[in-house]
């Protein structure tokens, strides 16, 4: 029976940062290093999001073309929202990409088909024991290493003191009484988007409720029903109605808008995200870095726990990278997979905030509030059920319908019931 791995060991952070309590085989061939120089080619790399800051990007496609002469690296910019499906297609297909990006929640489904090239006897190569233990496993299906980790983070409350200008909450009754006592006719007391279930399922968890659990013959049950949860999913119900301006039927792919205009109090999410609110005006991808954003003003706290000095159970947030089976420069493929997790490059990524998958570079992690709140937060963070077929969970979008449908005012009750149905038939079939 598989245990829920949680962020504290995931990071391997040890007791330096963790400082609080919580209330099939695969049939593709195994990249090696040739004697050889592999032939010059483009390297297609896909990322997701937003969250890889420019600068690794760079670090990245210049290393890269310095140490392969005559070949290059295209980043390939893909969206979080349809990312299974669209790997699905993708991996299977003659034209796959050589290197991915895979959020942690959705690994073990890729990992278990066979899409991803094996890395066992890379492991070393890659990082070894300096990776990000929690993230290997996740990484790894049946005792082989097939995806390695990319960076993490955990989910974090963040606020301009331009907006609020209060005490910060040390309990969780006190976090949403604060919410709703900054909460006007313009400023969502806490931006909550009704299908966000990847920030809000801490009201689940802080109420003592679980997703699923796993059975001793191996099935799993999934407990939106149980009376904690129903608590905690009554709760998200009503901050939803009294706090946040946002709509029941958007997702989380925006939170900067929101923030840099100045109409959240708080704003709940990954701890990276305060990256990218503080990116500068003209950046690709704008910030509001001289106004709600600024380093002065943008402050970031754990979501706090029933008692003071207790922080609430938040999902476990990041990628894991991975060579797909179909890659047709597998070689390549490597020598990327290296330079991303490299010292260099995971350097980079600390630097901005994100926990690196290299242990060692999680020195470089700015000493500030952020970091502070980040590593309080990854002490009782979770991740999903391990189950290999949760990212079809996530690609039927079925907690996010569940959470909208809450978010609109329908009977609590009646969708627990049929989600619990329905994440039941995913996670128990064969």
């Amino acid at each position: 029976m598989k245990k829920q791995v949680t962020l504290a060991a995931a990071l391997g952070l040890g007791v330096a940062m963790l400082l609080t309590g919580c209330g099939s085989s695969n049939n593709g061939g195994t990249p090696t290093t040739s004697a050889n120089t592999p032939a010059a080619a483009n390297l297609r790399v896909w990322l997701v999001g937003t969250d890889t800051p420019q600068a690794a990007r760079d670090y990245l496609t210049s290393t890269f073309a310095a140490q392969n002469p005559g070949s290059t690296i295209t980043i390939e910019q893909q969206s979080w929202t349809g990312l299974v499906d669209k790997y699905t297609t993708a991996l299977s297909g003659s034209d796959a990409p050589d290197v991915v990006e895979i959020g942690n929640t959705q690994a073990p489904t890729f990992t278990a088909s066979g899409a991803f090239l094996d890395l066992t006897d890379q492991l070393q190569a890659l990082g070894g024991s300096d990776l990000l233990p929690g993230f290997v496993q996740v990484g790894s299906y049946n005792g082989k290493f097939y995806a390695a980790p990319y960076y993490s983070g955990a989910r974090v409350a963040m606020y301009s003191t331009d907006i609020f200008k209060g005490t910060v909450p040390t309990t969780w009754d006190a976090y949403l009484q604060a919410a709703k006592d900054a909460t006007t006719s313009t400023v969502s007391g806490l931006y909550i988007p009704g299908k966000d279930w990847h920030d809000f399922i801490t009201f689940v968890w802080a109420n003592g409720g679980e997703i699923a659990t796993q059975n001793a013959d191996g099935t799993w049950s999934s407990q939106f029903s149980s009376a904690n949860s129903i608590k905690g999913l009554q709760q998200f119900q009503d901050m939803f109605k009294t706090v946040s301006h946002a709509a029941s039927d958007i997702d989380e792919t925006d939170l900067v808008t929101p923030f840099c205009a100045g109409s959240v109090a708080f704003l709940q999410g990954p701890s990276w995200v305060s990256g990218s609110i503080s990116a500068a005006p003209d950046a690709a991808t704008p910030g509001c870095s001289t106004t709600y954003g600024a380093p002065d003003k943008m402050q970031q706290f754990a979501v706090p726990g029933p008692t003071v000095g207790t922080y609430a159970p938040v999902l476990a947030g990041g990628s894991n990278i991975a060579i797909p089976a179909k890659s047709q420069h597998p070689d390549l493929a490597l020598a990327a997979m290296q330079i991303m997790l490299s010292d260099g490059y995971q350097q980079i990524l600390a630097q901005n905030g994100m926990v690196p998958a290299r242990i060692s570079q999680a020195k470089f992690m700015p000493n500030n509030q952020a970091s502070q709140a980040a590593a309080n937060a990854a002490a009782c963070a979770k991740l999903t059920p391990a189950s290999p077929n949760w990212a079809n969970v996530e690609s039927q979008l079925v907690l996010e319908d569940a959470f909208s449908q809450i978010a609109g005012g329908a009977d609590v009750t009646t969708v627990a019931a049929a989600l619990d149905q329905q994440i039941n038939s995913i996670l128990n079939a064969s």
